[in-house]
């Protein structure tokens, strides 16, 4: 992504999350502000007749994923979690949204994305929602922490990090740093979605990863790092998380079954939790 431009892959996920709010299976994730916020440039419900079916598998995966990492927010605030950063933001609509009234909520995006939201923001005649921090950061050259702290983020105490939509964009330094910041706050806990590698997946997901990865490299932002389940899941544990739950999609759509049809085989998607226990 260039420094000035907002991020395109940012704006077709807000188009896949406003396209399911028109859909059957709408109820897996609703999402208010999801068509409000693109403004002129919102799709239109005919869009779903046009869906072939890599892009529903794509929509339906977009809102699982929303979906369980709200979820999941919903139970950390329980246990008495008080702050949520959601990094990567793009225009999800969250802060927006949130039912958490004492819930603090700081948004990190590359500048350039971040000022196209709150833009769009405005002009939807939206007013920036109270308790949210918007924090411009580029993952690739700035430090998360310093950025955090200088907006109000409290690092003595426990967060919830929503990572949705990013990893696979940037590098593997980038993201180890993130996650080794994140598992340094005992008690924290991060939310985050990869790909597996191409020789990892089945036929289903080979194609997948192919007309995907395709499609993101056209407009300047490829995929860059894939990880192996297992081989992940033991750099969690090296780092200091504790308790992780790592679902592939298979087994996210059978979590959803009534929702949504999307097949239940590994295609090499997957939604990650993990935690560090005080």
């Amino acid at each position: 992504m260039e420094d000035a431009t907002p991020s395109r892959t940012a704006l077709r996920v807000a188009r896949l999350r406003a396209v399911h709010q028109f859909s059957p299976q709408a109820g897996l994730f609703r999402d208010r502000y999801a068509i409000t916020i693109l403004g002129d440039g919102a799709p239109a419900a005919e869009e779903l007749d046009q869906e072939d079916e890599h892009s529903r598998r794509m929509r339906l995966f977009v809102a699982a994923r929303a979906r369980l990492a709200e979820d999941w927010l919903a139970a950390s605030v329980r246990r008495g979690i008080r702050q949520l950063v959601v990094l990567g933001a793009g225009l999800d609509t969250f802060s927006l949204r949130n039912p958490h009234a004492d819930l603090a909520v700081f948004e990190v995006d590359h500048p350039a994305t971040q000022a196209w939201k709150r833009r769009l923001i405005a002009d939807a005649g939206l007013a920036e929602p109270l308790g949210t921090k918007f924090v411009p950061v580029n993952f690739e050259r700035q430090l998360l922490s310093e950025e955090l702290s200088s907006a109000g983020f409290k690092p003595t105490e426990a967060g919830f990090f929503m990572w949705l939509g990013v990893l696979p964009y940037l590098t593997r330094e980038a993201i180890f740093s993130t996650l080794s910041y994140i598992a340094g706050i005992p008690g924290s806990e991060v939310v985050f979605d990869y790909s597996e590698p191409a020789d990892n997946r089945d036929a289903a997901g080979q194609a997948a990863l192919a007309f995907h990865a395709g499609r993101v490299a056209s407009v300047g932002e490829p995929w860059i790092s894939f990880f192996d389940p297992g081989a992940l899941a033991k750099s969690l544990n090296d780092l200091g998380f504790d308790d992780i739950e790592d679902l592939e999609s298979g087994a996210i759509a059978a979590r959803f079954a009534r929702a949504a049809n999307a097949g239940r085989s590994n295609s090499g998607g997957h939604i990650l939790r993990a935690r560090r226990s005080v």
